[in-house]
């Protein structure tokens, strides 16, 4: 029966493959080998030499943390779906029956990454790999931020005002250690105008106002790949304007950033102007007058291109189904960046298979 259930889960595994596995196309086209520089340099692990069981390999549970980006789901549920789908101890590199991470060591993984800065340099490690694969920034850079919901807290009238003074948790609750671990006190409210998502609602139905509680992803994605090219993490509360000069490269083969209205500023203006840099941001309509003809053309124009950049905030909210569970903006830009480097691996996926089918 032993012999029976091998074969049957070889079986099992080549039919798997023959229907298409995703995560085998994930390890043929991503070259994760090339990871091991920055993560040997950012886990900083000793030479084994005191001893000690010695730790998973740092490139196995690089790919954990993908798989755990892509499906948004937490650390004690990642050690049980590791032992319990194939496809993903296949992906991963175990044996059937061998012992695999559990929730404390991918938790300490991450910690270990957040703490020293590797996530931004795994992103552009990755970067590196799709220009040296003729992926280059080219077409302009759209630019664009989303919310990102967090755990709500629950805190009084005085603990939300020295929130709002910038003290840290570990200041306020400093006779709670325990509660103050728990405490986010970098995650701000805001709130996001929209309208109902039923598409056959009229434009006459008011705007809603949803009070959102969180951080706010902020990227630019190149026009022709679709990729992102530069990201930020800030404050639900953070002004999409004010960020546009952080995530704006000059690296790109076209000089067009677009974005929308919320960018739009003369100090931005002045900006790309001085970094030879062409603004395609919409133009906002004039205060107590009808929009000009010209510039409604315009910024429908415009945001046929700056659209595409709803993509990335699809497929990370909807499909990769991207929350923040963690405490404080650190833990929370690690969460986002590793989304980040998920969502461009899946990119770069769909673009291969778009080119070996024409």
């Amino acid at each position: 029966m032993e012999v029976s259930g091998l074969f049957a889960i070889g079986d099992h595994l080549r039919r798997l493959s023959e229907t298409g596995d995703p995560l085998e196309a994930l390890g043929r086209i991503i070259d994760f080998e090339a990871f091991r520089p920055v993560l040997d340099a950012g886990l900083g692990y000793s030479d084994g030499s005191k001893g000690g069981r010695p730790p998973y390999d740092p490139v196995t549970m690089f790919k954990v943390l993908i798989l755990a980006a892509q499906n948004n789901v937490s650390d004690e549920r990642m050690e049980f779906l590791i032992r319990d789908r194939l496809s993903w101890l296949r992906f991963l590199g175990f044996d059937l029956g061998e012992r695999t991470p559990d929730e404390n060591t991918i938790r300490l993984f991450r910690e270990r990454l957040t703490r020293s800065g590797a996530i931004d340099r795994l992103f552009t490690e990755f970067d590196r790999q799709l220009r040296a694969s003729g992926y280059l920034a080219m077409g302009g850079q759209i630019v664009d931020a989303s919310l990102v919901a967090a755990s709500r807290q629950r805190n009084t009238a005085a603990e939300k005002t020295q929130i709002k003074a910038g003290r840290k948790a570990r200041e306020i609750w400093k006779d709670e250690p325990n509660k103050a671990a728990q405490k986010d006190t970098d995650a701000r409210w805001t709130v996001k105008i929209g309208r109902p998502r039923d598409p056959e609602a009229p434009r006459s139905v008011p705007e809603l106002a949803i009070a959102v509680f969180g951080y706010k992803t902020h990227v630019a994605i190149d026009q022709a790949f679709g990729f992102i090219r530069s990201w930020t993490v800030t404050s639900a509360g953070r002004h999409d304007g004010a960020v546009l000069r952080e995530i704006v490269t000059t690296d790109n083969t076209s000089a067009s950033v677009w974005a929308d209205t919320a960018y739009r500023s003369k100090v931005n203006e002045e900006w790309l102007k001085a970094r030879s840099l062409v603004s395609r941001i919409h133009r906002k309509k004039p205060p107590r007058r009808p929009m000009p003809d010209h510039i409604r053309r315009g910024n429908a124009t415009k945001s046929k291109v700056r659209s595409a950049v709803e993509h990335v905030f699809a497929q990370q909210k909807d499909r990769m189904g991207l929350s923040v569970r963690t405490v404080g903006i650190e833990r929370a830009r690690a969460k986002i960046g590793l989304a980040n480097i998920a969502y461009n691996m899946g990119r770069l996926i769909f673009h291969e298979r778009r080119a070996s089918t024409a």
